[in-house]
């Protein structure tokens, strides 16, 4: 429309989100908010499968001893056979609960944990037979001194297993933060009053609701041209443009659209509580009959 003051859709004033070099980034530049279970958490999880698996070993080495004195079995056929069971307990069996359920165990699954790569996917068998054999030095032999002393000095507590294995503990639990909501922003208050941005389509209308909802996750150049993108999009639906930055143009657009879809709704139930005794009620007083 000539005359008409027109977003900048060249040089948005957008601020960056910074991100530290242990996060990871998609395809899309989002930055991955991955938070790496605790060191109190990950010693916690890591007594409950001690105590599994060892009591495993115990409960399998004591029955096998019995079992051996009874049918005169000689000792060396006892000591072998209980070494088989040393290692299938602390080594095989967590290596095949990992490789199976993805990174999960007894413990992790009591403090809400996994085991997951370094850039977050989920781990194979090699990472969990590394992790195994390194845990029989660092956990059972040195009852888990090594694997502490490496997780209180790692950004992500990670024990010397993961960091030869490549992987880290993600916890899981994270609760639901309810998304907010914001109003017109003031730079927007006197065009927000006459701004006509009913034709915009819902698939845009959509997209823009999701552009505002991960902008902060977004690297600053990735933002930038994000934002100028759909504000060219939404810049042929929407009547006047206000001479804003890209970003904040997308926003005031959002808002007023979600309150007036809002004041729609409120009007229509309305209408719909005046013309509710007609719609319900029976005619020329006719008795309701079950």
């Amino acid at each position: 429309m000539a005359g008409q003051p027109t977003p900048n859709l060249t040089n948005p004033d957008v601020s960056g989100t910074e991100h530290d070099a242990d996060s990871v980034l998609t395809g899309e530049a989002v930055a991955l908010d991955l938070r790496p279970t605790g060191f109190a958490l990950r010693a916690a999880g890591a007594v409950i499968d001690w105590l599994v698996y060892f009591g495993a070993y115990l409960v399998i080495a004591i029955t096998l001893f019995f079992a051996a004195a009874s049918a005169g079995s000689e000792q060396a056929a006892y000591g072998i056979v209980a070494i088989a069971a040393l290692v299938g307990c602390l080594v095989v069996a967590p290596v095949a609960v990992e490789t199976l359920s993805r990174g999960k165990s007894l413990g992790r699954l009591a403090i809400g944990s996994r085991i997951v790569r370094d850039d977050g996917g989920a781990i194979g068998f090699r990472h969990a037979a590394i992790r195994a054999l390194v845990g029989v030095l660092e956990i059972y032999m040195l009852f888990g001194g090594l694997a502490a002393l490496f997780g209180l000095f790692s950004t992500r507590t990670k024990r010397l297993g993961d960091l030869l294995a490549g992987t880290y503990s993600q916890y899981e639990r994270v609760s639901r933060v309810p998304a907010p909501l914001f109003g017109v922003p003031a730079q927007l208050a006197d065009w927000a009053a006459v701004a006509d941005v009913a034709r915009m389509p819902d698939a845009l209308s959509r997209r823009v609701a999701q552009f505002l909802a991960q902008a902060p996750q977004l690297t600053p150049d990735r933002r930038r041209s994000q934002a100028v993108q759909l504000a060219g999009e939404v810049a042929g639906f929407v009547s006047p443009l206000p001479a804003v930055d890209a970003e904040l143009f997308l926003a005031g657009v959002a808002v007023v659209r979600r309150e007036r879809e809002y004041a729609a709704l409120l009007l229509e139930r309305e209408r719909l509580e005046r013309v509710r005794p007609a719609l319900r009620g029976l005619p020329h007083g006719f008795p309701e009959r079950g």
